[in-house]
């Protein structure tokens, strides 16, 4: 994270500063904490449906000190824009919007973090710029849905979801989506946690929810399984250990991925990273702190190679010359 990336955003700043970026049409409400003396790779960290970068605070929190970290709020959501046009809502505009604000913030290829959606769009984001990215965490996340007949019943189904929004209002759809048996186990996270968590989602604007789910929803987004072999990054795949379904699709995109790892937290269903946050923070760091010591090893090995190289190139430049 360079100082000229974070000076476009709010000129010098000693802790976390809340800004917006227009990106792709949109401007993107982000957090940015800077490192403090630290030279470690930045984290770009990325919510889920109906969340926001509030609802991924604790996660930030994890790097505090150790490396910076960037949260945005994702098209439709929080505090960023909520535009009338679709388009601005595909996965493929998605991964442009935050892959200008990468540039935008001068982030050299940072790690990414995301939960369920985030997942889906960390992965999609590897799979659009392979190099850009240091590695990726997901937490619940999915390559989408390979079977055509199936993502076509998850469209539809998304569909009607998003219907339900705009027909019943942001309030009965927020407690119908945390009544969901997916969730059942944040019941372990109190009544406090809960109501903040219910209160972050109703920052939302329902229109805004209602075009996500339409434009880059599981069954809208086009399936990554065909791109998987291209993501030469490390991808660590988290899932809490009583999430069954998404453990058992953890460890297929982990076998389909030339880099990828499985890591169950323990006591944790799907939203892991809330319903255990210190083991989380314990896996999310030793991750980031390996790729980090791996591309070190890597960078000293090319300027071995380039030292090589030339000291060979200079013995032959003498030998030829005498």
């Amino acid at each position: 994270m360079t100082a000229g990336g974070l000076s476009r955003l709010a000129g010098t700043v000693a802790g976390a500063v809340d800004g917006r970026l227009a990106v792709q049409g949109v401007e993107l409400n982000v957090r940015v904490a800077p490192a403090v003396g630290a030279e470690a790779a930045p984290v770009l960290v990325l919510h889920g449906f109906t969340g926001s970068l509030e609802s991924m605070a604790g996660v930030a929190e994890h790097f505090r000190g150790e490396r910076g970290s960037v949260c945005v709020d994702l098209v439709g959501h929080g505090a960023s824009d909520v535009p009338e046009d679709p388009v601005h809502y595909t996965m493929e505009r998605c991964v442009a919007q935050l892959r200008e604000l990468v540039d935008a913030l001068g982030l050299e290829r940072p790690h990414l973090l995301g939960y369920s959606m985030g997942g889906r769009v960390a992965l999609s984001l590897c799979a659009a710029h392979p190099e850009a990215f240091r590695s990726a965490l997901g937490v619940g996340a999915t390559a989408g849905i390979a079977d055509p007949q199936a993502r076509g019943e998850r469209r539809r189904s998304d569909e009607a979801l998003a219907a339900r929004i705009l027909d019943q209002g942001l309030e009965a759809f927020v407690d119908y989506w945390m009544a969901l048996p997916l969730f059942a186990s944040q019941r372990r996270l109190g009544e406090a946690q809960l109501a903040k968590a219910r209160a972050q989602r109703l920052e939302c604007r329902p229109e805004g929810l209602a075009l996500s789910l339409r434009g880059m929803g599981t069954g809208a987004m086009p399936p990554l399984h065909g791109d998987l072999r291209r993501i030469s990054a490390p991808v660590c795949l988290v899932t809490g250990e009583e999430d069954a379904k998404f453990r058992a699709l953890a460890g297929e995109l982990a076998g389909a991925l030339p880099r990828g790892r499985v890591e169950v937290i323990p006591a944790a269903g799907h939203a892991a990273h809330l319903e255990n946050p210190t083991a989380f923070g314990r896996v999310a760091r030793a991750f980031f702190d390996d790729v980090d010591a791996e591309n070190d090893v890597d960078a000293e090995n090319d300027v071995d190679a380039e030292r090589r190289a030339r000291d060979g190139s200079s013995k032959r430049d003498e030998e030829e010359s005498s």
